[in-house]
């Protein structure tokens, strides 16, 4: 009796310990840093990299409007991981959001362009959606969008 409450009251702390090191946030930035720059390097990309670790790319600067980090944009985009393998995109036309209800590596990111300007954003996860992941984007994804900011509304 007293063996199996023993191993009854291990198995429940073993357990504990594993439910509280799954709830710690896990740090990708040095495998984000290196699959962004392996990135980079393969597809012959000119990339800027800000404070954060957010990776952008201006293809087209664009003459209008530059939106700030809390203006509502049109942006037309499509995400992708670092393999090819899309998650995400809109239409032509594009959707609208306020800058200050995405990933902040949109926040951060969009601003680096005026109306119809397009470009790349590589997002490293901690400027995604970290360690937790979000429907088809596991924990820890690196991100990568194309985008076109079509309008400043």
């Amino acid at each position: 009796m007293k063996s199996t409450l023993l191993a009854l009251i291990s198995l429940l702390f073993v357990s504990c310990l594993s439910d509280n090191e799954a709830s710690k946030p896990v740090d990708y930035t040095v495998q984000n840093e290196k699959e962004i720059v392996d990135y980079i390097a393969k597809n012959k990309l000119t990339a800027t990299k800000t404070d954060s670790g957010l990776y952008y790319v201006v293809n087209e600067a664009g003459t209008g409007a530059q939106p700030t980090a809390s203006s509502n944009v049109t942006v037309a985009y499509k995400g992708y991981f670092t393999n090819g393998n899309v998650f995400d995109q809109s239409d032509a036309s594009g959707i609208s959001f306020g800058l200050n209800q995405v990933i902040k590596g949109w926040t951060e990111g969009i601003p680096f362009f005026k109306e119809g300007g397009n470009g790349v954003l590589l997002i490293p996860s901690h400027l995604g959606y970290g360690s937790n992941g979000s429907g088809p984007i596991p924990a820890g994804s690196v991100l990568v969008f194309n985008v076109k900011l079509i309008k400043v509304n």
